[in-house]
């Protein structure tokens, strides 16, 4: 489904909107120099400076530096200015290796990766080398299921047994399905597209608990396939209801709906949202774990709140999302554009402050994330107008 630029139920015309996208434009023209010189994963970091705190491109935990190719090409829809592709350009060298002579050493992230670039990339220029790209790491993502279990190995290199990732699935990866679609849909090969459907109904069968929260992670016994229980690798504890896992899981479910049309889908991420908004409280933007005991620091998630309304914006597109869902949406973009969590310095190359890490084990840092910042102008464009393709 194409999205429309002036779908009336996405275009807010709530004032305060284009300050902050022209602000992320502007940041992101400055980013991609120092980016494409030393490529790396510019994941977070506590005073926003990405490069100052990152892991190589290479490695097997980067799945974060397409979010600032996918702000690259959101500012070339907006300007038409061909200087932001041009200094994408020094990129392709290290995304043809990351699936080439280092694809052993990649990870369920594939998704996010690569529909930030080379989808992305292919959608705006039709160049039939991201095409290529693209399927190749659809590729790779579709090679991490495992069938036995029906879903897709979220970490560790398939060929590693023994380790603590051996059958693990997370949450997040139901934002990394829309590249198994987008192949199946391009080349006419169901087998993407199945791929991306078990992942999903074995995500709806076990993630989803009744309450409406999400476990961020589950295990399966490596042998047998069997699901063991739940898993926790972000959140406060594997019980609790990590805010970040429900924002990937209403944007996710939402999306599997639109490139599947089944009905389960949308039911969950209409109740996964309704669950979302009705722990937000006066700040809006939520704790980084609704499941926080009395006396720890309520540190907050931006990144949940840019994400959460993307996943809002979907439901309006496929003009599912009442009027609640939006009014929540709109409060928490005004939230994210206030001087709390919206840094328009330009010294500083993150964008919203607050957003969350979290280490598995109960605790969380307050940093600027390349993710949220992502997130951030991606929900911003789609308030103005743009399109957003890729997903």
């Amino acid at each position: 489904m194409s999205i429309s630029k002036t779908a009336p139920s996405i275009v807010s015309g709530l004032p305060g909107y284009s300050g902050p996208f022209e602000c992320a434009v502007a940041k992101t023209q400055r980013n991609l120099p120092a980016l494409a010189q030393n490529p790396a994963s510019w994941a977070y970091h506590r005073n926003g400076n990405y490069s100052d705190l990152n892991e190589g491109f290479f490695d097997i935990g980067n799945w974060t530096t397409s979010f600032f190719t996918g702000m690259a090409v959101i500012a070339t829809l907006h300007t038409g200015d061909p200087r932001f592709g041009k200094a994408l350009q020094p990129l392709d060298p290290w995304y043809q290796k990351k699936i080439g002579t280092h694809a052993a050493d990649t990870m369920h992230d594939l998704g996010f990766l690569y529909s930030l670039y080379a989808v992305a990339l292919y959608k705006v220029t039709q160049d039939p080398h991201h095409r290529q790209t693209a399927l190749r790491a659809a590729d790779q993502l579709a090679a991490r299921f495992i069938a036995g279990g029906n879903y897709i190995r979220a970490w560790g290199r398939m060929d590693e047994s023994g380790t603590d990732y051996d059958g693990v699935a997370i949450i997040d990866s139901l934002m990394n399905l829309p590249l198994l679609y987008w192949a199946s849909a391009e080349t006419g090969n169901p087998h993407y597209r199945d791929i991306a459907v078990k992942h999903a109904d074995t995500t709806l069968e076990l993630f989803l608990r009744p309450d409406g929260s999400v476990f961020h992670a589950y295990r399966f016994d490596p042998q047998s396939n069997n699901p063991v229980g739940g898993e926790n690798y972000c959140g406060r504890s594997i019980d609790s209801h990590w805010a970040r896992g429900t924002a990937w899981a209403i944007y996710g479910f939402s999306l599997s709906h639109r490139h599947t049309g089944d009905s389960r889908y949308l039911e969950a991420s209409l109740k996964l949202a309704d669950h979302f908004v009705a722990r937000l409280d006066d700040e809006v933007v939520p704790v980084w774990d609704f499941s926080l005991a009395p006396g720890e620091p309520p540190l907050r998630d931006s990144s949940a709140a840019a994400i959460a309304a993307c996943g809002i914006q979907e439901l309006a597109l496929q003009g599912e999302a009442p009027p609640s869902l939006c009014s929540a949406k709109d409060a928490m973009l005004a939230k994210l554009c206030s001087p709390d969590y919206f840094d328009p310095s330009p010294e500083v190359a993150g964008l919203i402050r607050n957003g969350q890490v979290g280490d598995g084990i109960g605790r969380a840092q307050s940093v600027y994330t390349s993710w949220g910042d992502y997130f951030f102008m991606e929900a911003l464009a789609r308030e103005i107008g743009i399109e957003i393709t890729w997903w």
